[in-house]
């Protein structure tokens, strides 16, 4: 079946969709408007990701998938059982190599994110944590006083996690630029919020609570969050990283106004420094839930805004402008469904974020128990799309 798409940005109310049976790969065909950022001569010696968030003229989305590496799939359980603690397998270089490495290796995403996770830079900032099996991530000390900020320190990678730098190191030669390598930090709300509440949260009153009678405390913490991440992003594209994702999951527990106070400035602050010495790095920012604030995300200079489900991508289109490319957002869920299912909600999906910077992923991480054969039908079906 070939599937042809026709579509015009930022209005989509002329989309049609044709079907034939006599040609594949799926093929999409977008007429884009004026308003769409003209598009580029494609640059065949950078990796699709890469062509794709700057705009230049691509044959297809690039695709990977948040939480590639994990659980679901059975190679990684069988590491599991060797290695059980969740530190030891993401701060040792072999280990965090070979899981990093195991869903390119069988689905060949246009994506290679670095296994790891958005806390562990905190030992290096002198707040020591664990994950613990079935209860997540603990904080032994949290942080609720002045006096606690006052004992965080700044974090210099090069010394708490050189592990991370030589397993993007590596990651890139065996990648050989066939694909885009991928770091990835914590934001400083989100990271704030880890160690204020002690762990993860459903009500995140700790932090509220601090953000709402201790402003000025809460703004210290961050502060330091900001310069240090800021400080981890740079280390990683110096040892490899091609682009950086922010996770912001948290932020969207706040209200618009206090979302412009308590993560917005950092966010961007965390962006200008970065692009001072790392111009062409690209950044993508990632909050769940983030519909209620969207047209605020570009404001922190990012060069992609990933979506969750819960935003049509069309309308999430419209909301965001052209100029800032996008990521999303299927709905991790659909990989629990029949492959049909899986293939049209992927055409659905591109054909709403029309032909030009577009990153294929899904709206969260990948779910555990997720059929690993429906992971590869969605890299397949993926890959032979073409615009």
């Amino acid at each position: 079946m070939s599937i042809t798409y026709t579509c015009s940005l930022p209005s989509f109310s002329s989309i049609s969709v044709s079907n034939s049976s006599t040609f594949r790969p799926n093929r999409i065909t977008c007429s884009a408007g004026a308003s769409v950022a003209e598009r580029k001569a494609v640059n065949t010696s950078e990796p699709l990701l890469l062509n794709a968030v700057r705009g230049e003229d691509v044959e297809r989305p690039p695709v990977w998938l948040m939480r590639q590496a994990g659980r679901y799939m059975k190679s990684y359980q069988d590491i599991c059982q060797k290695h059980p603690s969740f530190r030891e397998r993401s701060e040792n270089v072999d280990l965090v190599v070979e899981i990093s490495l195991q869903p390119w290796k069988v689905f060949k995403p246009d994506g290679v994110i670095l296994f790891s996770d958005i806390l562990t830079p905190l030992p290096g900032m002198n707040i020591p944590f664990d994950i613990v099996k079935g209860k997540g991530p603990i904080i032994f000390d949290p942080i609720t006083t002045a006096a606690d900020v006052d004992k965080v320190t700044e974090f210099t990678p090069q010394e708490w996690v050189p592990y991370v730098g030589e397993a993007l190191t590596i990651l890139r030669k065996e990648v050989n630029n066939e694909a885009a390598v991928l770091g990835f930090v914590g934001a400083p709300f989100t990271l704030a919020s880890y160690c204020v509440e002690g762990g993860s949260s459903k009500n995140f009153t700790k932090i509220k609570k601090l953000a709402f009678s201790q402003p000025k405390v809460l703004h210290a913490l961050l502060e330091k969050f900001t310069t240090s991440m800021a400080t981890y992003i740079k280390y990683q594209a110096d040892n490899g990283a091609q682009a950086v994702q922010i996770f912001d999951s948290w932020a969207t527990e706040l209200s618009p106004t206090d979302f412009e106070e308590f993560s917005l400035p950092y966010l961007k602050r965390i962006v200008d420094t970065v692009k001072q010495t790392h111009p062409d790095l690209p950044l993508i920012l990632y909050a769940s839930g983030s519909g209620g604030l969207l047209e605020r995300l570009p404001l922190t200079g990012v060069d992609v805004v990933s979506l969750d489900w819960t935003v049509d991508m069309a309308e999430g289109r419209k909301r965001l402008g052209s100029d800032i490319a996008v990521q999303g957002n299927v709905d991790p869920g659909v990989l629990f469904g029949s492959k049909d299912f899986i293939t049209n909600r992927i055409h659905d999906t591109v054909k709403k974020a029309g032909n030009t910077k577009h990153i294929l992923n899904l709206g969260h991480g990948i779910k555990v128990g997720t059929p690993e054969e429906n992971v590869a039908h969605f890299f397949e079906v993926a890959k032979g799309l073409r615009y």
